[in-house]
């Protein structure tokens, strides 16, 4: 209730007073003290020799100078201090105060020895000095002291720690380590590419050698749990610096990144599990946000498959570019419930219209587009899981093809301007019936290109990071149960990239758009899935085949080896971003092609045994599966 405090906030504020008190008293107490001393040191420690007139002086004035002192303290904060975490700035205030104090004393007391000698005044000015910042630093040098005392009694019981860097993120770890006392961790040692460095120590740690050394220091310091504190290293480093750590068979953390520093959130307790994108060895792609938002911006954007791993990070990013309305359709009512309630917290401005509906229904697509008129549509919707599809080849046509062309035939009829579709790298020279069926949709949307005003593109990318049924939460879950960890084949290899570099240069490959295109991201090396695995098992603490098995069960139906993200037909055209190129729209009969989808659509209506030999039919680079 408003006009009342609670019990807690009153009892936390008096506590609050009754330390500043105890406090205000102790400098008291300290200046008395220190005041008389400096007349006792005056008279060379014999009290008896004090001539009374400075006796009498010093009892005059030492009363109002505690009046002032304190005063003093009190504008310059010197009470607000938190005991545990005074530092270096608590003691600038300090000087300060004191300089402050100085200028006073000099203009209230003349310095000419009337009330006490001036050697004794320069000596009780110093202590309590002295006093004033050995009291407010004895709480924390007390509190250190006990914890490295208990780190002490307690080290064989906790978990050996190194920690990789010796900066600064490395520093405000280590003392975090050293006085916090909720850590049930010891320090050993520390590591640092820095060779003048080497042999000294970091709070107390010694600084054993560069990334070379990690092996050996674990072994001598038998180390359990590595911590890597260098958030401003490049990624092709911090991944070299993660292989050797991986061999270890030691817990790996890392520190999430720079910022931290800046706001200064550095602590053990924002530490995070190596991301799987440390194994990728490049820096996050970047991409001209200005591009993003000039063409999305006060836009009608509509995203179907709005609630799944790419769509709804592409209503996120669209939401930040302020569109005038975002509409978001899917068929499941969780996934766009949970993008709701996100976006309605992030962008409370944003004006949203969350649908539900499946793009294999014309009549509710047509509804949608005729209400709302969009002007850019991003479509997401798709059955992806290739074993799935695999056994269920009709689905995947009916949802993946024929939800395109209701979608791109509605665009078509209400004034549409772009459409972009995403499609994978499964499309090119396709051996599985989810490839073929997207490569069917960049057909579906070239052809429309060529007849209709709306702009259809298509952009192609290889497997996200973290996205649903990926096989990196795959092994994650794989390892966190302990194990067997799957992978299909030792040489099987993907292009990986995370979801928001895959949705922000979806949205720049829209801005290329021209119309018929289809856009090619660039995804860095290949990356062999067995080599993740091994390596996310050895950062997880455990040995790949000794703790943890590695089982490999084979290709499944339709699996490939690698990918390709480009047709050898196609060709290649760069854009202005070196990371989005554009294949040539390939030569097709229009009219054969429409015949052939009322084909397939009767067939997959009818439950067709065949749908894969019609599938072939119009899909040249089909490659079947021997068996189904």
């Amino acid at each position: 209730m408003r006009g009342f405090a609670s019990p807690k906030r009153n009892l936390w504020s008096s506590f609050a007073a009754s330390r500043a008190v105890m406090v205000a008293v102790l400098d008291v107490l300290a200046t008395v003290a220190c005041y008389f001393f400096g007349l006792w040191f005056r008279y060379d420690f014999v009290f008896q020799d004090i001539s009374s007139a400075h006796l009498e002086g010093y009892l005059q004035a030492i009363l109002p100078w505690c009046v002032i002192t304190v005063c003093v303290f009190l504008v310059f904060r010197l009470y607000n201090c938190i005991w545990a975490f005074v530092s270096t700035s608590e003691v600038f205030r300090i000087v300060g105060a004191y300089a402050v104090l100085a200028v006073l004393g000099v203009s209230i007391f003349h310095f000419d020895g009337a009330f006490m000698p001036r050697s004794s005044l320069v000596v009780g000015f110093v202590f309590s000095f002295l006093c004033t910042v050995g009291i407010r630093f004895s709480y924390r040098l007390l509190r250190t002291a006990q914890m490295q005392f208990a780190h002490i009694a307690h080290a064989g019981e906790l978990k050996r720690v190194m920690l990789i860097g010796a900066g600064d993120a490395g520093r405000a770890l280590a003392n975090e380590f050293m006085s916090s006392a909720f850590i049930r961790e010891n320090l050993v040692c520390v590591i640092d590419d820095n060779p003048v460095k080497h042999g000294k120590q970091l709070c107390g740690v010694p600084i054993v050698g560069g990334r070379d050394k990690i092996p050996e220091a674990v072994r001598q310091y038998r180390v359990r749990k590595i911590i890597c504190a260098i958030p401003s290293a490049s990624a092709a480093s911090r991944k070299q610096i993660l292989d050797i750590c991986a061999t270890t068979g030691c817990e790996v953390q890392t520190l999430p990144g720079i910022y931290q520093m800046v706001n200064g959130e550095v602590s053990v307790s924002k530490l995070r599990q190596v991301d799987p994108q440390d194994l990728l060895g490049r820096d996050p792609i970047r991409v001209d946000l200005e591009q993003i938002v000039g063409y999305v911006s006060g836009k009608m954007v509509m995203v179907t498959g709005g609630g799944g791993s790419i769509g709804s990070e592409l209503c996120r990013q669209i939401a930040r570019a302020k569109p005038a309305l975002l509409i978001v359709f899917d068929i499941y009512e969780n996934n766009a419930y949970d993008i709701q309630m996100e976006l309605k917290r992030a962008h409370p401005e944003l004006r949203l219209e969350v649908l539900i509906g499946s793009v294999r229904n014309m009549a509710r697509v047509e509804s949608i587009l005729s209400a709302w008129h969009p002007d850019l549509i991003f479509h997401a919707a798709a059955h992806k899981h290739v074993p799935l599809m695999e056994d269920s080849p009709n689905e995947a046509i009916k949802n993946n093809v024929f939800g395109t062309w209701n979608v791109a035939m509605a665009a078509a009829k209400y004034g549409v301007s772009r459409f972009v579709l995403i499609s994978t790298d499964k499309a090119v020279n396709p051996t599985n019936i989810m490839g073929a069926s997207k490569r069917l949709c960049e057909m579906v949307v070239q052809m429309m290109n060529r007849r209709s005003e709306t702009e259809f593109v298509a952009v192609r990318f290889g497997n996200v990071l973290g996205s649903n049924g990926s096989v990196i939460p795959l092994f994650k879950k794989q390892i966190e149960t302990g194990g067997p960890v799957t992978v299909t084949h030792p040489d099987i290899i993907r292009y990986f990239m995370t979801i928001p570099e895959a949705v922000s240069l979806v949205l720049q490959a829209g801005y290329y758009a021209r119309g018929g295109e289809i856009f090619v991201l660039d995804m860095g090396e290949p990356v062999k899935i067995d080599t993740m695995a091994r390596n996310l098992i050895r950062l997880s603490g455990y040995e790949p085949d000794v703790d943890i098995k590695v089982e490999y069960t084979g290709l499944r139906p339709g699996e490939k080896l690698y990918e390709e993200l480009l047709m050898q037909e196609e060709g290649m055209q760069d854009t202005d971003n070196k990371l989005i190129h554009i294949g040539r729209p390939i030569e097709m009969d229009d009219e054969l092609f429409c015949r052939q989808l009322e084909r397939l659509e009767r067939a997959c209506a009818e439950e067709s045994p065949d749908i894969r030999e019609l599938v072939a039919q119009m899909v040249p680079t089909y490659k079947r599966p021997e068996k189904v």
